[in-house]
């Protein structure tokens, strides 16, 4: 169970971005994080995820538990072994790389090359498209696939928490449906907890056990 308990982030050690939030995601439950541009939901994931050190951001006060063991002091690549994984907004591809070696990058962590077989098979059977498309170059895929790209390549990691940031993102309505039924799929058959970052708010709370509504850095409604 990942639990956030009044979490404040500070950028630059200057800029307070996150002014004492509180969360929580059990267990095999799909939670979304709702509300405008520059509310802090980013800064939510990547202070979860560990990335915040990238842009100079770190948690200043409050704790992020992960199974009861804090882990706001922890670097993003051992977060990432606790099998946390964040796929980032803005379809972030490796445009040089395949798309089976994109999803490849995604199980760099693991060493059971079976499994790791197995489940690139899994992906292929939640993303028929990437099958077709295997041998392509990731940077010449439409948006849409490399959105499936960006999914699928988290879900190459064998996570217990996936984050995503915007999957709906600049995406056609009909591919945005798909996309989400997948993600509850995935939630369903492998009891992956899913922490979704979304403006989108209708489309993520169809899937949602819980949702937070976040303004200017607090949680200002929360509900199941």
């Amino acid at each position: 169970m990942l639990r956030l308990n009044n979490v404040e982030v500070v950028y630059l050690n200057v800029v307070k971005v996150l002014h004492g939030i509180s969360l929580a995601v059990a267990d095999g439950t799909v939670v979304a994080l709702l509300g405008a541009n520059g509310a802090g939901k980013t800064t939510t994931l990547k202070a979860i995820s560990g990335l915040l050190n990238v842009e100079e951001g770190e948690v200043t006060d409050g704790s992020i538990e992960w199974n009861g063991q804090r882990i706001d002091n922890r670097n993003a690549v051992d977060i990432g072994k606790l099998g946390i994984v964040q796929a980032l907004e803005g379809r972030r591809v490796f445009g040089h790389l395949t798309t089976e070696e994109n999803l490849l990058v995604g199980a760099h962590n693991r060493k059971e090359h079976h499994a790791i077989r197995e489940d690139m098979n899994m992906v292929y059977h939640y993303f028929p498209r990437l099958r077709d498309l295997r041998h392509n170059i990731g940077g010449y895929l439409s948006g849409g696939e490399q959105q499936m790209l960006v999914i699928g390549r988290a879900m190459m990691s064998a996570p217990r928490l996936m984050m995503l940031d915007e999957p709906s993102l600049g995406l056609a309505p009909m591919l945005v449906e798909e996309i989400y039924d997948i993600i509850k799929r995935f939630n369903t058959d492998k009891k992956t907890s899913v922490l979704l970052v979304e403006q989108n708010v209708r489309i993520a709370l169809n899937i949602s056990h819980s949702g937070y509504v976040m303004e200017n850095g607090r949680v200002v409604l929360d509900g199941s």
